[in-house]
Formats: structure tokens, C-alpha cells, sequence
């Protein structure tokens, strides 16, 4: 069992750390158990206890849409699902326990993306309706900080992974670090000497990496996420086979999730957004479970080489 840490942004770093009481409602009141599911009042938003140096967060994949809240009209506001990453990234938490013994902290939004965008600042992801959302969208952002606390305290060092599918014309996994397409177009010495890897969302890893790499190797080398996941058969940006996406190409380079909760701002856990694309990753239960089982042996020997981790 482990203690809640502190609401929005707050993060403890062990047992009997002090923190400020949260607003009513916002946070849910620990101590968790691994491995039990605990649900926000409003039954839309999820957390399961974990006891890994992995956090996973599935922000739209759901398909709850209450008559109760009212649709996100904004003109900004990007109302379509993520066909299967619910279902996904319970999978992918289910075999990194079946293979580690050690189960990922899990955060699932249930709501429909219609309803409310768990990847989005306050006032986008409930589209003003505050009175309604702002107190699921405050309670999941203190359950990954508990995550990420129990991380700390248990690993010292860990990772977040906020989980999506896109419907990009390149069939190919789209890893977001908070780097631009352009910025990933540069060469290692453009990227050092502009200081840029320092804002990247795995900024830790790359200034704490246990062995002597070269400054991008990280972001698409050999030992990156992107270079484990293409040598296990499923093609990816940035990696060793695509460096950085060409002009033109869409990519998606991390969102607000990856943003709050990676290393970018001196966090001890660094963050990764993982965009899939459909056919061969989503599509089919068959190939959720193969992609699965192939992201958790890659994040299983990310998580020792660079981390330091054994289950």
C-alpha cells in the first residue's frame, strides 16, 4: 500500500511527505492497494495501483458519453476517439505484470473525447464546462502524481507512457518527446548546442544515461524507445530507420500530458507519447495483444539499460 501524494502538480517524495489537503472530492483517499481499481466519484475516470517504475495513461479511449454533459463545441476542441486504446493499454499493463511480476500504475478516461479531452489544459479539456469535469480532470492528474510519487519512492526513476492512436497516412508508430518535426530534423550537434534536448520530455534520461551515448541516441538511437520497438517488427519515428519525420509528414510530438508529468521541467520521471497507428496495432484483439506483449519486452529492456530496473 502507499500513500496519496498532492493534488496538481504536487509530488511527494516518500512516505509521511506533507502536503497541502486537496479540495473535496479531487483526489481519492489512499492508502491504494496494488492492484485494486479505485474510480473517481463521477465513474468516468479510472486509476489501478501499481508497484512498476511505469506509468500508463490512456486519455481517449473512451466511449461514456452521459446525456448529462453537454458535447465540446469549441473551435479548437478535437472530438474523436482513439479507436482500442482503452482496451490497449489494459493489455499492455496486463502482460508487463504477467512478465514482470510488477503491475504498471494504469489511469483510464472513460469519457468520450465528445465529452471531455483528458490530454488538454483545464478550460480545453472541458470546454468551460468546469462545473461539471473540473473535478474528474483534477483527480486524474493527482492519481498520476500518486503514480508517480509511489515511483520515486519505491524506484527513484521511472516512465510515463500517455497512450494514443492516430490516422496519419504513414502506417508507423509516432513517438512524442515535446520535440517539433523540425527540431527532430536536426543533427546531434544542432540539438546539443541549442540546448534543445534539455526541453525534450526525457530530459532526464538523456542527462542521467548510465552509459556514454551520443546526444540524440536517446530520441532515436539503437537503445531508444523507437529503436526497440522497430528491431521487435513494428516501424517507428523518431528511430535508427527514421530519424525524424521529412517535410510534410504529419507527426505528433507529445501533448499536455506528456508535457506536465515527463522531465522537461526537472521531473524525476521522464514521459513518452506513444501514437498508433490502426491497421496492425489496434485493429484487431489479435494484434493488440501481439503489439502488446512486443511494446512491453522493448519497455522491459528500456527500463534495465537505461534505468537500471530488474523486476
Amino acid at each position: 500500500m502507499f500513500l496519496v501524494a498532492g493534488a496538481c502538480g504536487e509530488q511527494g517524495t516518500g512516505p509521511g511527505t506533507p502536503v497541502t489537503p486537496p479540495p473535496p472530492n479531487d483526489v481519492p483517499a489512499g492508502p491504494f492497494t496494488v492492484g485494486a481499481q479505485y474510480t473517481h466519484a463521477s465513474n468516468w475516470i479510472q486509476y489501478t495501483a501499481g508497484d512498476a517504475p511505469l506509468v500508463i495513461i490512456a486519455p481517449h479511449g473512451g466511449t461514456l458519453a452521459p446525456s448529462e454533459l453537454r458535447d465540446r463545441d469549441c473551435s479548437a476542441c478535437v472530438t474523436v476517439n482513439d479507436l482500442n486504446t482503452q482496451d490497449l493499454a489494459r493489455r499492455i499493463a496486463a502482460a508487463f505484470a504477467a512478465r514482470t511480476g510488477r503491475r504498471p500504475h494504469l489511469v483510464i478516461n472513460l469519457l468520450s473525447r465528445r465529452k471531455f479531452d483528458a490530454n488538454r489544459a483545464l478550460t480545453e479539456a472541458t470546454d468551460g464546462n468546469t462545473a461539471q469535469l473540473g473535478s474528474p480532470w483534477r483527480w486524474m492528474h493527482a492519481v498520476v502524481d500518486t503514480a508517480k510519487a509511489d515511483v520515486a519512492r519505491r524506484w527513484q526513476r521511472g516512465l510515463v507512457i500517455d497512450l494514443h492512436g492516430h490516422a496519419h497516412a504513414i502506417p508507423r508508430l509516432e513517438l512524442g518527446y515535446l520535440l517539433t518535426a523540425s527540431q527532430l530534423r536536426q543533427n546531434d550537434s544542432e540539438l546539443l548546442s541549442a540546448n534543445t534536448l534539455a526541453s525534450s520530455s526525457i530530459a532526464r534520461l538523456i542527462g542521467d544515461a548510465r552509459t556514454t551515448r551520443a546526444p540524440g541516441a536517446m530520441l532515436r538511437g539503437t537503445p531508444s524507445l523507437g529503436g526497440l520497438i522497430e528491431a521487435r517488427g513494428y516501424p517507428a519515428v523518431p528511430s535508427p530507420t527514421a530519424p525524424a519525420p521529412l517535410v510534410g509528414e504529419a507527426y505528433f510530438s507529445g501533448g499536455y500530458n506528456t508535457d506536465r508529468h515527463g522531465s522537461s521541467d526537472g521531473g524525476m520521471l521522464d514521459a513518452i507519447q506513444i501514437e498508433c497507428h490502426f491497421a496492425g496495432v489496434r485493429d484487431t484483439e489479435a494484434n493488440r495483444t501481439a503489439f502488446a506483449e512486443a511494446l512491453v519486452d522493448a519497455l522491459i529492456e528500456l527500463l534495465a539499460a537505461e534505468y537500471g530496473w530488474q523486476p
